[in-house]
């Protein structure tokens, strides 16, 4: 069956958007044309966090029910004002070349391929080897649950405070958290990711009923697992903003301290998840809070 296309203006470009109508989302109803109108609409706040990044699309041609990819390599067919930016393959020595998305019009283009989720590096393309923020991804086992991840969120920053460091959580739209630490200074992953597994193993021995530094599967089971490996110019984390391919359209949103702080009292988890709706009230009636993570410059401590 041949695709529906619809020419859509998005600033001084026409992309062919299509099948607007289909439901990714079907337990909501929410379709490919509202995955794209978010996106739009989020594109002041997210585009900032996105320029200048590697990005992995995550696609999802038959909504978040059906088959996925990751791509990492910006498709062949993209159209010629796409960006991309080279980084070689650590395994195998090959050259990838990824998308970066500067604009409404990229963005919409990669949502347009059924890029439900983006996730970008830590590192910008202009030095693909300094991360610009040293990340904590706060995964939760059952039947632990995002409100356990706060402990552990609150936990972090009570140490880091000790070494004048600020902290920036965002829901992760799935199951847990992530918390960023902002540098914005000289460092090198092999700086960030050794500061940050010493921080899980800390964590780890102070708590060690509720925390766990390795992703051992068989160990989950009600704790948390602070991943600090994210911290690695070949991971990528999910960008703040972006859609989540769960049940609802969630999306990783930032939140404030005593916000976290509000749910864990209140011991309702569903005070921490946002849908794109309330991510774009959100963003109207208090703009973006996770603004600071790109600018806020932070000495990673020795």
């Amino acid at each position: 069956m041949a695709s529906k296309k619809t020419p859509l203006k998005v600033g001084r470009r026409v992309l062919e958007v299509s099948n607007l109508d289909k439901v990714f989302y079907p337990s909501t109803g929410f379709t490919k044309g509202d995955t794209i109108n978010y996106y739009r609409e989020i594109a002041p706040v997210l585009l900032p966090h996105l320029k200048g990044r590697l990005l992995t699309l995550k696609r999802y041609p038959d909504g978040v029910d059906g088959m996925f990819f990751y791509e990492k390599n910006c498709p062949k067919h993209r159209p010629e004002w796409i960006k991309t930016a080279p980084m070689i393959r650590r395994q195998d020595g090959v050259t990838v070349n990824y998308c970066v998305l500067n604009d409404e019009a990229s963005l919409v283009w990669a949502a347009n391929l059924a890029s439900i989720e983006l996730h970008t590096t830590l590192a910008k393309a202009t030095d693909v080897t300094r991360p610009t923020a040293l990340v904590f991804d706060l995964d939760p086992g059952p039947p632990a649950d995002i409100l356990d991840c706060v402990d552990v969120a609150l936990w972090l920053k009570k140490i880091l405070a000790s070494h004048d460091l600020d902290l920036f959580p965002k829901t992760s739209g799935s199951k847990g958290l992530q918390v960023f630490a902002p540098l914005n200074t000289k460092v090198t992953y092999e700086q960030t990711k050794a500061f940050a597994h010493e921080l899980a193993l800390q964590l780890e021995r102070e708590h060690p009923d509720q925390v766990l530094s390795k992703p051992k599967k068989a160990e989950r089971e009600g704790k948390v697992f602070v991943d600090w490996s994210q911290n690695d110019n070949h991971k990528t984390t999910v960008s703040v903003y972006s859609l989540r391919a769960r049940e609802e359209p969630t999306a990783s949103t930032p939140v404030s301290w005593a916000e976290l702080t509000k749910a864990r009292k209140a011991g309702d988890p569903a005070l921490l998840a946002f849908e794109a709706a309330d991510v774009l009230r959100r963003v109207a009636k208090r703009g973006d809070l996770f603004d600071p993570v790109r600018t806020l410059k932070q000495k990673l401590p020795s």
